[in-house]
């Protein structure tokens, strides 16, 4: 009688019992939707702190000779801004889209591998954390985000700043590493019965190019930054001339990583696009395979490009030549997406939220981006742009104007998914006017600075050279831009606290997750659903009843009635994480019973995961309400 009664199934009150808010909760979460918003809330503190750094360099580049910061810090908000905001803050929110979207949009009830998922999260944290705690611990790496050697080696960066780079950004690359194996598998293997790949949707396949991509492009950086490592704390040799090694290794080593880095950050954007491009337009995406090869190829292309990168470094005529050809090459996949997302709004009943204005803002920032990225393709022209504020022009208009202007159209359309609440269009209005104009008088002008010769990376200038009106334009627009951020976060907050209560297709839809309450259940679909064509939801409604099909073969259940079996919340990822964390400072500081103690603590946490088996939990189903499924915004 006691085995029979250890073997019932454990079975959670409700699903709002499984989301309730409470700290151990939060730590010990391993539901996909509640991951993705502690990314996207990592990701927009880090965000905020990547500004604040931005900010105060141009408030020490407004005047000349300025004395705002030292020549020291100023190389070290420099290099932490870059850092911050690409690995930190645009990468992370970025995946945590992907958390809260592609499984829902697939048909799937949870990722592939829920314990993975979490400790993805985790490390990320635990590698971001380590790094800023440089700030407190004897100073922030100070050699750029790309860390150049030999500027980044111990005799000309001598602190600790560079070691709390190369350790910090392993564990979180780490995370970012099983995450694309996770997704990967979660593609493959969790569609929906008739979710061929012709029929995800633009965000998914670019999330599938994008994993591939993460999947190829970290492990160089990873070994890079491994070399590195031993270089600094155990006196190897790999990047010194006297000594044999080479500097260009680490050169070609990172933008081998880096240049794949930025289409990793802007291929989700492009599917975010894809998504509330046809919904606002009220017409399917026009040319969807032309779309989808378009993705292959940027995908493809990301990784013969590095070199434009490297053109003043003296390798000669017929190799520029190549990659001159390639850079310019990968421009014709991406402007067919351009010109498709033209079409699709072209004869449309377009409706003007705040995540189509975003969405038109990206095509003006991007394409404007795209041009001088073509410009600086061309290898004897980049002799002259090169290390100039032309290039700091070009990538912001790339990452901001392409990358987080698109973030922000996300947030505004998936929005009342994840969090059952309406984000306000009015302030959201304001949020995208204000970042828009200030976005433009701030990075507009940096084109100028670079043609008329300002270096990047220096922290003041003469009065003499004619830099100060355009810096002082520039700087004003930053104030113009942070008002803009600013408002967002309080639209974010207040609509948490009393926004308009979110029905489940506000936006009238077209793909799986509109299906399904707002916000989505723990379970996601309390039957899995049939997909019978591309755009799956929007076909039901036209077609069929408004409500998806439940796919067949789903009457066998081995657990109670009117229940889901789903993942039971575990700590042992955040166990691994800050056994990894307590690690990476024993290796900073040489502190051989820090090192221990991290060691132990991982043995303790991975035999944990490998030899505690997850037995799950059984979560009873809700029923929605019948008025809000497929309701018409």
């Amino acid at each position: 009688m006691a085995a029979t009664t250890e073997r019932i199934p454990h079975v959670i009150p409700s699903s709002s019992a499984y989301h309730e808010n409470k700290l151990v909760s939060w730590l010990s979460v391993v539901d996909h939707k509640r991951i993705a918003q502690l990314y996207l809330l990592a990701g927009l503190l880090f965000f905020l702190t990547g500004g604040v750094e931005a900010f105060i360099m141009r408030l020490q580049l407004a005047h000349p000779n300025g004395h705002v910061v030292s020549a020291v810090l100023f190389n070290q908000l420099f290099t932490m801004h870059g850092t911050t905001m690409i690995f930190l803050a645009i990468m992370p929110m970025l995946i945590g889209f992907v958390n809260a979207v592609l499984p829902l949009q697939i048909g799937a009830r949870d990722v592939a591998y829920p314990r993975l998922n979490a400790l993805s999260f985790w490390l990320f944290l635990a590698g971001g954390l380590l790094l800023n705690s440089s700030w407190f611990l004897g100073g922030a790496p100070n050699a750029g985000w790309f860390n150049y050697v030999p500027i980044s080696n111990p005799p000309y960066s001598p602190g600790l700043g560079v070691d709390f780079y190369d350790i910090g950004l392993q564990i979180a690359g780490i995370g970012t590493l099983m995450t694309g194996i996770n997704f990967l598998v979660t593609l493959v293997n969790l569609r929906a019965p008739g979710m061929r790949l012709m029929r995800l949707p633009m965000f998914t396949w670019t999330v599938l190019v994008t994993m591939v991509l993460i999947l190829f492009a970290f492990p160089p950086l990873t070994v890079t930054l491994f070399l590195q490592t031993f270089e600094r704390l155990f006196g190897a040799q790999f990047f010194s001339v006297a000594a044999g090694g080479n500097p260009l290794l680490w050169s070609n080593m990172f933008w081998i990583f880096g240049h794949p880095e930025v289409y990793i950050l802007i291929l989700p954007a492009f599917g975010i696009i894809s998504e509330v491009v046809p919904v606002f337009s009220r017409k399917p995406l026009f040319g969807y395979t032309s779309m989808v090869l378009a993705t292959l190829a940027i995908g493809f292309l990301s990784f013969m490009v590095w070199v434009h990168h490297m053109f003043t470094l003296g390798y000669g005529p017929f190799v520029n030549s190549i990659f001159a050809l390639t850079s310019m090459m990968i421009a014709i996949p991406t402007g067919v997406k351009v010109f498709n997302w033209l079409a699709t709004m072209w004869g449309g009943q377009i409706r003007f939220t705040t995540s189509m204005l975003w969405a038109i803002g990206f095509l003006f920032c991007f394409v404007l981006g795209g041009m001088s990225g073509v410009m600086l393709a061309i290898a004897p022209a980049d002799l002259q742009y090169n290390n100039s504020y032309f290039v700091v022009a070009h990538f912001h208009y790339v990452l901001i104007g392409g990358t987080l202007f698109a973030l922000f159209a996300g947030i505004y359309y998936w929005f009342p998914k994840m969090t059952g609440r309406m984000l306000s269009e009015r302030l959201g209005k304001w949020n995208f006017w204000l970042t828009l104009i200030g976005f433009n008088i701030t990075f507009f002008p940096m084109h100028f600075l670079g043609l008329m010769g300002m270096p990047r990376r220096i922290y003041t200038y003469a009065p003499g050279n004619g830099f100060t009106f355009w810096n002082e334009v520039s700087t004003f627009g930053v104030f113009i831009l942070a008002a803009g951020v600013l408002l967002f976060v309080v639209n974010l907050f207040t609509s948490l606290q009393r926004g308009e209560k979110a029905v489940a297709d506000p936006w009238d839809g077209r793909s799986l997750e509109w299906s399904i309450s707002s916000p989505a259940p723990a379970y996601n679909f309390a039957k899995i659903p049939l997909v019978r064509g591309a755009d799956p939801f929007w076909l039901e409604k036209m077609h069929g009843n408004g409500r998806m099909l439940p796919a067949p073969g789903q009457e066998h259940h081995h657990g109670p009635p009117n229940t889901v079996h789903m993942p039971r919340p575990t700590m042992i990822p955040l166990i691994i994480a800050a056994a990894l964390l307590i690690l990476g400072y024993g290796f900073i500081y040489h502190a051989l019973v820090v090192e221990i103690l991290g060691f132990l603590v991982l043995v303790v946490g991975l035999h944990r995961s490998m030899f505690t088996p997850d037995p799950g939990e059984y979560v009873p189903i809700e029923e929605e309400p019948a008025e809000e499924v497929g309701a018409d915004g």
